[in-house]
C-alpha cells in the first residue's frame, strides 16, 4: 500500500529481458539506504508496485532489481522503459507513517495520454485522456494516481480530464518533464472503484 507521495526519482541502469520479452529484469539506481531495502519489499515505481529481488551499492549509489511480468508490461509503460528512464519512486507505507495523499495500491489500471500542457506562472496545468472504462472513475476534485503521484482532478469533460501541478511537485517528481503525446500510468481512487460496485450490486 502507497499514499502517492513521491520520495525518490531513480533511473533504469540495467535492462535485460527474459522469456522471450515477457519478463524485464531491470535495476534502478536511487538514493535510499540499502541496508532498508530487503528483498521481496515492495517499490511502486512510477506508480507501479515491483518487488525487490535484489539490491546492492556500486560507486557509491544504492541499487535494486525488480522484474516487470508479461501483465505489467502490457497494461503500464514499463514496456516503453529504458536505460536512463527516471521513474518516481515511493517506498510501501507503514503503520504510523503520514498518509499525505490518499491510499493507492500500486496496481496501476492501464495508461492515460497527456493530451495538453500548459505552463501557468508557478504551475502547470496538464489534460489527459484516458479510456472510457477508466474516466467513469474519475471525478472533479477526486483524487487520481498519475505515474505514482497523487494529484487532486482539476475538471473532467467525457473522457478527458485535467490536473493542476504546483512548483514543489514539478520539482520533486519526474511531472516537470511531461509533454504532450507521452503517456503516464494511471490509478483510479480505489473509493471510487468500490463506490461504483456498489452501485452496480444494488441496481
Amino acid at each position: 500500500m502507497f499514499t502517492g507521495i513521491v520520495t525518490d526519482i531513480g533511473e533504469v541502469i540495467g535492462f535485460t529481458p527474459t522469456a522471450q520479452g515477457q519478463l524485464h529484469r531491470l535495476r534502478i539506481a536511487c538514493r535510499y539506504d540499502q541496508t532498508t531495502i530487503a528483498d521481496g519489499a515492495s517499490i511502486a515505481n512510477n506508480g507501479v508496485c515491483l518487488t525487490v529481488v535484489a539490491s546492492g551499492v556500486e560507486g557509491g549509489r544504492t541499487w535494486f532489481d525488480v522484474d516487470a511480468a508479461a501483465e505489467t508490461l502490457a497494461l503500464t509503460t514499463a514496456k516503453h522503459w529504458k536505460l536512463g528512464t527516471r521513474l518516481n519512486l515511493e517506498r510501501a507505507l507503514k503503520i504510523g507513517d503520514e498518509l499525505g495523499g490518499h491510499i493507492v495500491a500500486g496496481h496501476a489500471d492501464g495508461i492515460a495520454t497527456i493530451v495538453s500542457r500548459e505552463d501557468l506562472p508557478d504551475m502547470a496545468r496538464f489534460e489527459l485522456s484516458t479510456t472510457r472504462e477508466l474516466a467513469r472513475f474519475i471525478a472533479i476534485k477526486g483524487s487520481i494516481t498519475l505515474d505514482g503521484v497523487s494529484l487532486t482532478v482539476n475538471t473532467v469533460k467525457d473522457t478527458t480530464f485535467s490536473v493542476l501541478i504546483i512548483p514543489h511537485t514539478l520539482t520533486v517528481t519526474t511531472i516537470g518533464g511531461w509533454k504532450a503525446g507521452a503517456e503516464v500510468n494511471i490509478e483510479v481512487d480505489l473509493m471510487a472503484r468500490y463506490a461504483a460496485r456498489l452501485t452496480e450490486m444494488t441496481v
